[in-house]
């Protein structure tokens, strides 16, 4: 089964990931950036490690092991991808935060990375997820 945490960068999905798999047993868990993410990433980049990271999924289902990953593609995304029929379950959760805790997250992790601009997209995409995930 894939489990997973959605939402914009530092609503908490990472570390929300860590402590729940550490109570659980027989679940991996993973962050969908962890293989690496280009300069240019695009939607068709991220289709293609949705992708990798279903497969990733099915080889764990073998196991008997849950895979329990973050990161910001939607449901949607998740259900597009070609493998997504073989699992045994998806399941997601969106991981949300205030815009102003979002803000300081991303000021205090990051402060020489983002510029303005970045950081107003970051809550865009916060926003967009609100809208976008399930009731």
């Amino acid at each position: 089964m894939l489990l997973k945490l959605t939402g914009s960068s530092c609503s908490g999905k990472t570390t929300l990931a860590y402590s729940v798999g550490e109570r659980l047993g027989r679940i991996a868990v993973h962050d969908f950036d962890e293989l690496g993410v280009p300069e240019d990433a695009d939607r068709q980049w991220r289709s293609r490690m949705t992708e990798t990271w279903v497969r990733r999924a099915l080889e764990y289902q073998d196991r008997g092991v849950d895979l329990l990953l973050t990161g910001q593609s939607p449901l949607g995304e998740v259900l597009a991808s070609p493998s997504a029929p073989l699992l045994d379950g998806i399941a997601v959760c969106l991981v949300d935060v205030s815009d102003e805790a979002q803000r300081g997250r991303l000021t205090k992790r990051d402060s020489d990375r983002w510029d303005a601009p970045a950081v107003d997209a970051f809550l865009g995409w916060a926003a967009w997820h609100r809208t976008a995930a399930p009731p």
